[in-house]
């Protein structure tokens, strides 16, 4: 039996600099045909987010070759499985890496990530409203104490829930959090266009501050939703025995 590395990595990035989006797309595909790897990657004007999985030897091959074309260095985060979750090529070219439906300035959000070392004392403060950014069936199998879960569908509702719920003059302090880190980029930088005045954002999501945080010391409740055949993953990032509340077809496409 093989055990499989699925990484998931992100980067907003002018990706039109580098070449035309369908280029990209092609060079991408090829990469994943020669090494192997399977899984989805999507890629717009503003960046890419992917998750993708294979043997360790097929991801040594696959990264550095993905890092030639978006010229970047990729930060990853990894986890293991018996089996290969993902079987698909797919690389998809779309509007926004995740979808969001507002204009938003990126760089707004310098200053406001936080380390898994720093989250657990930011989110303990009864003054900071600790937000989970993630959609309601994401939600149901788990996420941090003292998380509001805003019912969402979609993330692209999200900025009607805080509208209708959370007020600038009254809620100094926000922490929010998703899966891997990427809803949270675009969203920081929402908020603090809003007006909100202390924005902090878990970075590199649930997945890294499960990779880095001793069960002891976590104040992570529950399994983490993934968007692959493991449906949740534990607190030791292994495949979880929790319920699939997402009915698939419907949700698949909200990813972080």
């Amino acid at each position: 039996m093989n055990e499989y590395q699925i990484v998931t990595f992100y980067e907003f990035k002018l990706l039109e600099k580098i070449a035309d989006l369908k280029v990209i797309r092609e060079q991408l595909k090829d990469i994943m045909r020669e090494t192997g790897v399977r899984g989805t990657i999507i890629i717009a004007k503003e960046g890419f987010n992917s998750t993708v999985c294979g043997t360790p030897d097929q991801i040594t091959r696959f990264l550095p070759a993905v890092e030639d074309v978006f010229q970047t260095k990729l930060s990853c985060k990894l986890s293991l499985h018996d089996n290969a979750p993902l079987r698909k090529i797919d690389v998809k070219i779309r509007p926004e890496i995740v979808t969001l439906r507002k204009e938003v300035e990126i760089g707004l959000a310098v200053g406001t990530h936080v380390s898994a070392d720093e989250w657990n004392s930011i989110i303990s403060d009864d003054d900071t409203v600790v937000l989970d950014t993630r959609n309601d069936y994401e939600f149901r199998n788990g996420t941090f104490r003292r998380a509001i879960n805003p019912g969402t569908a979609k993330f692209s509702e999200l900025p009607e829930f805080v509208a209708e719920n959370l007020d600038p003059a009254k809620h100094k302090k926000i922490a929010m959090f998703c899966t891997g880190g990427i809803r949270c980029e675009k969203f920081a930088p929402f908020m603090k266009k809003l007006g909100f005045e202390t924005i902090y954002q878990l970075e590199g999501g649930i997945l890294r501050y499960l990779e880095e945080t001793p069960p002891e010391k976590s104040l992570w409740e529950g399994e983490c939703f993934v968007f692959d055949e493991r449906k949740t993953v534990d607190h030791d990032l292994k495949k979880g025995q929790g319920p699939d509340y997402s009915l698939r077809g419907a949700n698949k496409r909200d990813r972080s």
